[in-house]
């Protein structure tokens, strides 16, 4: 073998256990007893204090590459994938320009990232009005599926579906067995809600009522009833929404739900006058909704947690006058995601385990990537060394991202990635060594 990590943590489909992992040429070819006496190339001896865990696969990235590489870009966002232990990432077919919607565009993107990216990378595809006789062909090319939105996306080059030309997309895509991806707040409900403006938090939250999520998700669950096609919920923040998603499913509707870390982590009580990092849409909402996510997860409502890192150019947030309403909305987090939910799972007694099961093996089945998300014999030597009980102050001028904006910056975090391997190799963020990945084929 090449490669052997043994390890007294190691997070198997077991739970966590002692073992020793053998890799050869990328892929783990055994999963063995921690005293079994595997040999390799390389032996790497890990102490009780880290565990090795999965790769993360984060499937909702906004890398903006190519036309707003300024926000964001595949060298940047790789790299900070890999220092927060995620070695896949699937980047969303906005803010990019062209975004991805159709066979042209995709192309476009693969090679403005080639050569470039430190971790895997796929694509989803764009749903949007008059690409419909693209869906196939994208399809056809590799995306792993397909996002739409049901209001203003934020760019007028990504405009959203209406109700028709939903269930029309939807009716196509499961014709050959695709899946849409949704951002759910309903366009009337905002437009009847009071206008984002000023400095006040309180103010904003109010322009994206609950009610923006729940009447879209509604409306989702509906048409995926009647088409019969697979839909996925994006970044849900409304725990309202949990008991109809969890009626949907027990009638057999194919339906699957993601929050992510700002939601489980910060609360809209604590954000201050002008504190526009924490903007996004839909909105971090007040602490007992929170709580309610968290219990969502934990009975297995929600899916999985991905980072919907929505990076911008310091000037986009709009620090000079703190305006919610002019601020543009998203939160960089995908350094931070792993530590960030680790530290607020654990307080309420989850473990390391959970956390793999939420930020790799979930969001790997998903989208069908069959090769990632597990330690186990046949899939990819991804791999993080993660030390849970080690804190960090998070700096924003030291984080992987292009521009220096967190909604993390001053928080202590628990838990530090020591190191993240790619196909049995480490990722130094030096030599990009990632692979450009199509459905199927993963």
């Amino acid at each position: 073998m090449d490669l052997v990590f043994k390890a007294g943590r190691v997070i198997t489909s077991e739970g966590e256990v002692p073992r020793s992992v053998g890799v050869r040429d990328g892929r783990i070819v055994a999963v063995e007893p921690l005293d079994a006496g595997m040999t390799a190339e390389r032996v790497i001896e890990l102490g009780e204090d880290v565990v090795l865990i999965p790769g993360l696969v984060d499937t909702h990235v906004h890398i903006n590459d190519p036309g707003r590489a300024e926000w964001e870009g595949f060298e940047t966002a790789t790299r900070a994938a890999a220092a927060g232990g995620v070695t896949t990432v699937v980047d969303m077919p906005l803010n990019s320009l062209p975004p991805t919607v159709d066979v042209a565009a995709l192309e476009v993107k693969r090679k403005t990232a080639a050569g470039k990216v430190h971790v895997d990378v796929g694509f989803w595809g764009g749903a949007i009005p008059g690409n419909r006789g693209d869906l196939r062909p994208l399809h056809d090319a590799g995306v792993f599926g397909f996002k739409c939105f049901l209001l203003h996306s934020g760019v007028d080059e990504f405009p959203p579906l209406d109700s028709a030309e939903l269930a029309e997309d939807l009716r196509e895509l499961e014709s050959f067995g695709a899946m849409m991806i949704v951002h759910a707040e309903d366009s009337e409900e905002i437009e009847h809600a009071p206008h984002a403006h000023g400095v006040r938090y309180d103010d904003f939250l109010h322009s994206r009522p609950r009610g923006a999520e729940n009447v879209a998700i509604a409306r989702v669950i509906d048409l995926a009833r009647e088409t019969g096609a697979r839909v996925h919920i994006l970044h849900l923040s409304s725990s309202d929404a949990l008991g109809m998603v969890a009626d949907a499913r027990r009638e057999g509707v194919a339906l699957s739900v993601e929050t992510c870390p700002h939601y489980l982590s910060f609360t809209a009580e604590e954000i201050g006058d002008g504190a526009t990092q924490f903007k996004c849409c839909p909105p971090i909402r007040e602490s007992e909704n929170r709580e309610l996510l968290w219990r969502g997860l934990a009975d297995g409502v929600i899916d999985q947690v991905v980072s919907d890192h929505s990076p911008c150019t310091p000037e986009l947030k709009r620090f000079d006058s703190g305006d919610f309403g002019d601020a543009w909305g998203g939160i960089a987090s995908l350094q931070l995601g792993l530590p960030a939910i680790w530290t607020q799972a654990r307080q309420r007694g989850f473990t390391v385990a959970d956390v793999v099961r939420w930020m790799a093996e979930r969001p790997a089945a998903q989208v069908g990537m069959r090769r990632k998300g597990h330690i186990a014999v046949g899939y990819d030597a991804d791999f993080c060394v993660f030390a849970p009980d080690e804190s960090f102050l998070v700096d924003k001028e030291k984080l992987r991202h292009r521009n220096p904006v967190s909604a993390y910056h001053g928080r202590r975090l628990d838990g530090v990635v020591r190191s993240t391997w790619l196909r049995g190799k480490e990722i130094t963020g030096e030599q990009p060594f990632g692979e450009l990945l199509t459905r199927g084929n993963c």
